[in-house]
C-alpha cells in the first residue's frame, strides 16, 4: 500500500499517467506533499522492514525510473520519472539508516519542487518548448540548468552528496553488489536530466516575439532554483 502510494516501482504505473493529466501546481503536490505521510508512516517502521525486499524495489525502481525517462520529451512525464528512480535511492537506506533516508527525502522535496517550479514559471510542456526560453530569460535557464545536474547528482552540487552517503552505507553494510546496480541505474537517469539540461542551453529562437521577464519577475522566482543545487 505505501509502495502504491509513493509510486515506488513496481507499482508506478498509475504516476507518470496521472501527472501527465493534471496541471503543473497539482503535479508538484502529487510528487512531493502527497509523498510525506507514507514516507513518514515507513521511516516509523524502518526497523520492521525487510532488507531484501527494500532492495528489490529500490533497484526496480531506479531501473524503470531511468529506463522509461530515456525516451519521453513530456516534461511532466520526465518528473514522474524521476521521482520513481529518486525515491528507489530513499527506500534503499530506509532499513540502515532513517536518518540518512530524512535527509535524502527532504533534498528530492526540494529540488522536485524547485524543477517544478521552474516548468510553471516556464509555461511549457515539452522538451521542444524549453529551446526558446534561453533568449527570453537567460538566468532562470542558467539556474534551471544547475538545478537539473544537482537532481542529477552531480558533483560538487547538492544532489551529489546524498547518493554518496547512501553509497557509503551500503558498502559498510557489505552490499556491494547492490550498491553497483544501484550506481550503475543511476547512469539511466543522469542521461534525460542531461537531455533536458541540453534542451535549456541551445539558444533556438522563438516563433513568436515575446518580451524578456522583468527583472522584478526574477527578483523574487529565482530563489527556488538557487537553494536547489
Amino acid at each position: 500500500a505505501f509502495a502504491i502510494k509513493l509510486g515506488i516501482a513496481p507499482f508506478h504505473f498509475w504516476l507518470p499517467e496521472v501527472l501527465q493529466g493534471i496541471t503543473i501546481k497539482t503535479g508538484l503536490i502529487m510528487s512531493t506533499w502527497q509523498k510525506v505521510a507514507p514516507m513518514s508512516m515507513l521511516i516509523q517502521m524502518s526497523s520492521a522492514t525487510n532488507l531484501n525486499l527494500l532492495m528489490f524495489l529500490s533497484i526496480t525502481s531506479t531501473l524503470i525510473g531511468g529506463w522509461n525517462g530515456i525516451n519521453q520529451t513530456q516534461t511532466r512525464k520526465i518528473m514522474a520519472f524521476s521521482s520513481i528512480a529518486h525515491l528507489g535511492w530513499t527506500i534503499a537506506i530506509l532499513n540502515l539508516s532513517p536518518k540518512l533516508t530524512v535527509l535524502n527525502f527532504s533534498l528530492y522535496i526540494i529540488m522536485t519542487s524547485t524543477l517544478f517550479i521552474t516548468l510553471l514559471l516556464l509555461n511549457t510542456k515539452n522538451m521542444s518548448e524549453l529551446a526558446t526560453f534561453w533568449s527570453k530569460s537567460p538566468i532562470l535557464s542558467t539556474l534551471s540548468m544547475l538545478s537539473l545536474l544537482s537532481l542529477s547528482g552531480l558533483p560538487p552540487l547538492t544532489g551529489f552528496m546524498p547518493k554518496w552517503l547512501i553509497a557509503q552505507e551500503m558498502i559498510k553494510q557489505n552490499l556491494i553488489l547492490f550498491t553497483i546496480i544501484i550506481l550503475l541505474s543511476s547512469l539511466l537517469s543522469l542521461f534525460f536530466y542531461l537531455r533536458l539540461t541540453y534542451a535549456l542551453a541551445i539558444t533556438l529562437a522563438p516563433n513568436l516575439s515575446f518580451s524578456p521577464f522583468p527583472w522584478t519577475y526574477h527578483k523574487k522566482n529565482l530563489l527556488a532554483p538557487v537553494v536547489a543545487f
